[in-house]
């Protein structure tokens, strides 16, 4: 594995440090070379990893895919070697490195252009992937439905489309003088041509999977029931919380991207209000845009939902840096307006001193999603923060043979009193506005006109006449 970590320098000379609230010199070099002028990059500045965390983060993504780490290095330069990033020196020194373990592969914690891949691979002579290709195997890995599939094969074609130019020697190119002229780079555009073809043909799935997604949920809208989306950095526990709150069956691993596909569930609110859960894929660094773009299908559920829970792991130290990051995938979903409650899980892996100190406030809950610790606390905040299916307190007069609505009710509205009188079942419940509308001819107006001065109103017609 090679990190990369550039110390860019001011016009003053002055080293650029990694800054609580600025970005790191890897981050901006990245930036710089995706845009080929230096500094350019005008982003505002927020939280970033230091080239040793990214470094660690790679790890993780590797282990998640299967590797076995045969070695890592941490190249510190002033700037990217144009053609092979991290300067030939070092290269080579990598190089020996990789023989002396016998590795069939070497990663990178950077995105890697064409060129700089072929030429790096002409020195190690093992095959060379980017962190980015890496993701995309990942993805591939975990994906089970058909539409996980067709999202991860999308992403994949768009990522390889730009690096077929040049590869292989079968690759016929023009040349000058007498002698020289070949047919061209016959093969390069078949293999464009195909490709092509190949991302219309999925492009046309998703959109059908698309129109089907749009249908189901035109059905759930139809009814009032509120859509929840957790949302949040890889690893921070949203499968286990998804999974103690709707007691589904969801993987829960500690490997990254473990969970790839959506799910969605229907939980029971303490105030009887019905809502679903969406658990979506998780966020990370620098996630590649071709993967945002592909699995926008399964990410719609984040843009319609009504409220998000934003997981966070509490224990991690980096917990700033990884809400950055899903902060910029939000944006760029056109979710960031979106009502948000922040979760912070993993709280049992806190010092107990520590644990005893955080208190919750009204856009925070701390939980511990694995031993169930603020769950009904959780509960009830997304009670009180949602704003669909209003619930409001009536008074019910129900006849005792309407056991369907008498059970509905038992079922999805809060009792706060019941009484039995001549066939009938008064009750006083707080119900959503979904369950009002079908029990609204049994509504009791606020100025009763069947019962005056607790005597029926025959009674008091007759003793009137008397």
């Amino acid at each position: 594995m090679v990190g990369i970590d550039y110390r860019v320098r001011s016009r003053a000379g002055s080293a650029a440090k990694n800054a609580k609230g600025a970005l790191t010199s890897g981050a901006q070099a990245a930036r710089d070379s995706a845009s080929g002028v230096p500094g350019a990059s005008k982003a505002p500045p927020v939280p970033e990893f230091s080239a040793e965390e990214s470094l660690d983060e790679l790890r993780s993504l590797a282990t998640s895919a299967g590797a076995q780490i045969a070695g890592e290095f941490l190249q510190h330069r002033d700037k990217p070697d144009p053609a092979t990033l991290i300067g030939k020196g070092k290269l080579e020194e990598i190089a020996g490195a990789a023989a002396s373990v016998s590795a069939d592969l070497l990663l990178f914690d950077h995105d890697l252009t064409a060129s700089q891949q072929r030429n790096i691979e002409k020195v190690v002579k093992i095959r060379v992937i980017d962190r980015t290709q890496l993701i995309l195997d990942i993805f591939a890995k975990h994906a089970r439905t058909r539409e996980g599939q067709l999202q991860v094969e999308l992403a994949q074609l768009e990522y390889m489309l730009p690096r077929l130019g040049g590869r292989g020697i079968e690759m016929s190119q023009l040349g000058g003088g007498i002698g020289t002229r070949g047919p061209g780079e016959t093969q390069l555009e078949t293999d464009r041509r195909k490709i092509y073809r190949r991302i219309r043909h999925v492009k046309e799935q998703i959109e059908s999977v698309r129109r089907i997604r749009a249908q189901q949920r035109q059905r759930r809208e139809s009814v009032p029931v509120a859509l929840i989306a957790l949302v949040g950095y890889t690893n921070a526990g949203k499968s286990t919380l998804f999974n103690a709150l709707t007691q589904a069956a969801v993987l829960e691993s500690p490997r990254m991207f473990a969970t790839l596909d959506p799910t969605i569930r229907g939980v029971t609110l303490p105030s009887r209000r019905q809502v679903l859960f969406s658990d979506t894929v998780g966020f990370i660094r620098n996630l590649p845009h071709t993967l945002v773009s592909a699995f926008r299908a399964t990410l719609e559920e984040v843009q319609r939902a009504e409220l998000i829970l934003q997981v966070s792991d509490a224990s991690s130290p980096l917990s700033a840096e990884q809400d950055a990051q899903v902060e910029k995938v939000l944006k760029e979903l056109e979710a960031d307006a979106k009502p948000r409650l922040r979760v912070m899980n993993k709280i049992d892996l806190l010092p107990p001193r520590q644990r005893d100190s955080l208190l919750d406030a009204a856009t925070t809950v701390h939980v511990s999603a694995s031993k169930g610790i603020g769950m009904s606390t959780l509960l009830d905040r997304i009670d009180q923060l949602l704003q669909g299916d209003a619930l409001s307190r009536i008074h019910l007069r129900v006849p005792q043979k309407e056991g369907k609505t008498l059970a509905m009710l038992e079922a999805r509205a809060r009792i706060y009193s019941r009484k039995y009188k001549d066939g009938l079942v008064e009750l006083e419940v707080e119900a959503p506005e979904s369950v009002v509308r079908k029990v609204r001819e049994f509504v009791v107006p606020e100025f009763d006109p069947i019962e005056i001065l607790g005597e029926p109103l025959s009674e008091t017609i007759k003793r009137g006449k008397r």
